[in-house]
């Protein structure tokens, strides 16, 4: 790829233009644009923070979908919301989609922990789930890599109330954190207390949505460089320090506002993660 074709973004512009709000109600048809799945509503319900709409084909096959962005009607793309009921008009929610809990203090830490590879996937989850994890009492924590995973959980010492969440990156067949967390989980008693799940992506950043971002794709970028920096040099940012790479980041956090300026594929996996360490112990 010629990065050039990329040229210069300008992240502090719009990204989009404001699309059409449509109410998911039954039988409305609707095409989701990853998978190409097209279907009438059948069904909504809250996961956690997030909001799932139920789309059947005309084989009444039924497959489930975040809702909001991502979605066309009659080949405009459109949000689709959740049916106006009537509800008082101060409801607020949070990043997450969850309804914020007006005058409730955080509460003290719990011992169970999310883990995630590093600062940038624990700024992502902070900045969207982060109101939902103060509410709980679940702390998120970055691990600098999972090379010594099995050594960190076990000093770790998980157990029924001290459970343990892990988010790893690249989470994908014949990858290196794949061999590593299936050693993990091998360990005797293990999956009771411990839950890994992971993405497909080489870096969190690319759970951002491209047109989240104002682009139609990510730039693919060489195995001969580091992600990071082909990251940037496609966008034509600097590109050549540490400190390069963080101010990069944070224009990118900055455009993530809520749940929909990420990919499902990241939404589902730590909904998983906050569901697992606040169900009851049994």
């Amino acid at each position: 790829m010629q990065y050039e074709q990329w040229g210069p973004q300008d992240l502090s512009a719009p990204a989009q233009r404001t699309l059409r709000k449509v109410e998911a109600r039954g039988g409305l048809v609707v095409e989701e644009v990853q998978t190409g799945w097209v279907g009438a509503v059948v069904r909504l319900e809250k996961s956690g923070g997030m909001h799932i709409v139920e789309l059947a084909d005309r084989r009444n096959k039924v497959r489930a979908f975040p809702l909001g962005f991502g979605f066309l009607l009659e080949g405009e793309p459109i949000e689709l919301i959740a049916p106006v009921l009537s509800a008082p008009k101060t409801t607020m929610r949070t990043a997450s989609g969850s309804v914020k809990v007006a005058d409730v203090r955080a509460k003290v830490a719990k011992a169970s922990r999310i883990w995630v590879e590093g600062k940038h996937d624990a700024e992502l989850v902070e900045k969207v789930w982060g109101d939902d994890l103060r509410v709980e009492g679940i702390v998120v924590e970055p691990l600098r890599g999972i090379d010594d995973l099995t050594a960190a959980v076990a000093d770790f010492s998980p157990g029924p109330t001290r459970r343990l969440g892990i988010l790893v990156d690249h989470l994908v067949p014949g990858s290196k954190e794949t061999r590593i967390v299936a050693n993990l989980m091998n360990t005797p008693g293990m999956s009771k207390n411990v839950l890994v799940v992971g993405h497909p992506y080489v870096d969190v950043w690319q759970a951002i949505k491209p047109g989240t971002l104002g682009i139609p794709a990510w730039p693919v970028v060489p195995r001969s460089m580091e992600w990071k920096l082909g990251i940037l040099k496609a966008f034509g940012w600097p590109h050549t320090t540490a400190e390069d790479i963080g101010l990069g980041w944070q224009r990118l956090l900055s455009r993530v506002n809520s749940y929909s300026d990420l990919e499902p594929s990241l939404l589902g996996r730590v909904e998983e993660v906050i569901d697992f360490l606040t169900a009851p112990v049994s």
